[in-house]
């Protein structure tokens, strides 16, 4: 969501930025419905200030014995009532009108970031570790979970249809393990507070986050209009909405395990074999709440947690800055970490880490209180995967396979294994 007033005054720049993210220069539409919005208010406030002061004239013509004029006055009150609350009406409407209008925007990119149509236009950043060999032709996830018998399609898909899949044994204890070495390194090594979030969210939720409306097709909707959080940036984020808080107070820095929910309606035919692209999956995820001077830094440190994950792991990874054609909605900059997989041969995104800048704060009306000024800002907002619980442990066992099919342990992870050092076939 976007400051109209702002708008007014760097319309061309606005639009030059719209552009770079393929959506159409949009400037003049909401300055019109602004111009109207504003010209029916004046009309609205005009009207209410003759309609004050024709009541007091009533009286004056009463007092004085004009009982012609006073009727008149008494009429044309009336009438003005009727118009006031008339327009009221249309003033919400036009409101309404120009709050949709900006609400379908996307936001609008940080300088520098790279203009590009799709992900072939992202940039790379710089990379980590080395790329492993193999004496063996290395095997995708899937292949190495059947063939251990702990992961199973088939059992999912009676259960829920596709894109489900059940985890046993060893592989169930894997992934638990990963989600609980995320949350003790970002709670006890990078300050972040623990929450346990609702995986049921109301409307307005979805919408400060800006899932809703433009989004509303990849989400799961109950029949009570509660969806099923696609990610737990939504209620992390949405935990300061409504509020207004004290810069002192700043940054506030969530991370929750969760489980997320999407429907992936555009990624038909996309990743159909394996756990890539699930509907229903766990991730680790970090939000930051701060002011509008340290969003940029506090972006770069977000990124730096989140590497941290795959550098304990030993898992190599590259960072991309994606173009302005390739961001998230919500983005104003985005950096991706894309895990290798050996048996793909090649990096897939584990972790998007992204700063919001003020747009998700200004659908949620979260403020705070700068000591000493009376005027109240908007939050910055930043979310990022720290990261993706069920991708992670693609990489872990892609990376970490043996000849055998078996897959050695991550040294970080076994304390969460019970000191198991090999998963391999019972």
């Amino acid at each position: 969501m976007f400051d109209i007033k702002w708008i007014h005054e760097n319309a061309d720049a606005f639009d030059k930025a719209l552009l770079t993210r393929g959506a159409e220069a949009s400037s003049a539409r909401l300055i019109a419905l602004d111009n109207e919005r504003v010209a029916h208010v004046q009309k609205l406030q005009e009207a209410q200030q003759r309609r004050n002061s024709a009541s007091k004239e009533i009286g004056k013509a009463k007092g004085s014995g004009d009982e012609e004029k006073a009727q008149a006055l008494m009429a044309e009150v009336a009438e003005l009532k009727s118009f006031v609350q008339e327009g009221e009406a249309k003033g919400r409407e036009l409101q309404d009108a120009l709050n949709e209008a900006l609400a379908a925007l996307p936001n609008i990119p940080l300088e520098g970031v790279p203009v590009g149509e799709d992900e072939d236009d992202n940039v790379l950043l710089h990379s980590w570790g080395d790329v492993p060999s193999f004496d063996f032709e290395p095997k995708e996830h899937y292949e190495l979970g059947e063939a251990l018998g702990d992961m199973d399609f088939e059992a999912a898909a009676k259960l829920s249809g596709s894109r489900f899949v059940v985890l046993r044994s060893k592989l169930a204890r894997l992934e638990r393990a990963i989600g609980q070495f995320m949350i003790d390194l970002h709670v006890n090594e990078h300050g972040c507070e623990e929450v346990c979030v609702p995986t049921l969210v109301r409307s307005n939720a979805m919408f400060g986050t800006a899932q809703l409306p433009k989004f509303a097709e990849d989400s799961f909707h109950t029949d009570d209009d509660r969806w099923l959080i696609p990610t737990s940036e939504v209620p992390l984020t949405n935990l300061v909405s409504d509020s207004i808080l004290d810069q002192g107070d700043l940054p506030m820095r969530f991370t929750a395990l969760s489980h997320c929910f999407r429907s992936e309606a555009g990624s038909a035919g996309r990743d159909t074999r394996g756990m890539l692209r699930q509907h229903q999956f766990s991730k680790v995820e970090m939000v930051s709440i701060t002011d509008d001077e340290t969003s940029v830094a506090e972006q770069e440190r977000m990124l730096g947690c989140a590497e941290k994950v795959l550098q304990l792991l030993k898992i190599p990874y590259r960072v991309m800055t994606l173009c302005t054609g390739d961001m998230g909605f919500s983005a104003r900059r985005t950096f991706d970490i894309e895990a290798w997989l050996p048996g793909q041969n090649t990096y897939r995104e584990i972790s998007s880490v992204s700063v919001c800048g003020d747009f998700q704060a200004r659908r949620m009306n979260a403020r705070y209180r700068v000591a000493g000024e009376k005027a109240v800002k908007y939050v910055h907002t930043l979310n990022g995967s720290g990261v993706a619980v069920g991708r992670c442990l693609i990489a872990v066992m892609e990376n970490y396979q043996m000849a055998d099919g078996s897959i050695a342990v991550p040294e970080v992870l076994r304390p969460y294994m019970g000191g198991l050092e090999v998963i391999s076939a019972s």
